[in-house]
């Protein structure tokens, strides 16, 4: 758990941050190095689409205690998705090199804080995932060609939220195709 000093300590460190709405807070392919945790408002998450459609994968609310961005404070990378301000936010955001000095001044805190972050990131993998059906399913119907599947082949990708439809279609096509 975190204790009253280091939370005292990592308050110090939060910028209070507000969001109009339908301003981005977060634009996906930007790079970045700032997390942000909602305090009150509604977001969307929103991806891109290979085709380039844009849908929202997911609507988050300060009832949520949510955070975003967490990724960059541990890769620095491309922002994965956009988060848009669905109504006027209010945010308290912290940087990377801010938040490396608190875990290396505050470890236990730091642990806690990341296996937080690791969760939440858990979460928001296995969300994707449920997101892959109607992505797979506008490529079959726009007849998108997978590398390796000759175009005979008209198996319709139903359900591949779970390992187990991922292994059974990978036997099918290896059977067909190998």
């Amino acid at each position: 758990e975190i204790n009253s000093d280091d939370l005292d300590a990592l308050i110090k460190l939060l910028t209070p941050q507000t969001f109009e709405a339908e301003s981005n807070i977060i634009t996906e392919g930007d790079v970045g190095d700032i997390m942000y945790i909602l305090i009150d408002g509604v977001v969307d998450i929103i991806k891109t689409t290979i085709f380039g459609d844009k849908f929202v994968c997911a609507t988050l609310n300060s009832s949520y205690h949510c955070m975003f961005g967490e990724m960059a404070l541990l890769d620095k990378d491309k922002r994965s998705a956009t988060v848009k301000a669905k109504t006027k936010c209010e945010t308290l955001s912290i940087d990377s090199n801010s938040f490396d000095l608190f875990c290396k001044t505050h470890p236990v805190a730091g642990v806690c804080l990341l296996k937080f972050m690791n969760i939440n990131l858990v979460r928001n993998i296995r969300t994707e995932n449920d997101n892959l059906n109607p992505i797979l399913r506008k490529m079959i119907k726009n007849n998108v060609n997978f590398y390796g599947i000759k175009e005979k082949n008209k198996l319709e990708l139903l359900n591949i939220n779970h390992f187990k439809d991922y292994q059974n279609i990978k036997r099918v096509m290896e059977e067909d195709y190998i």
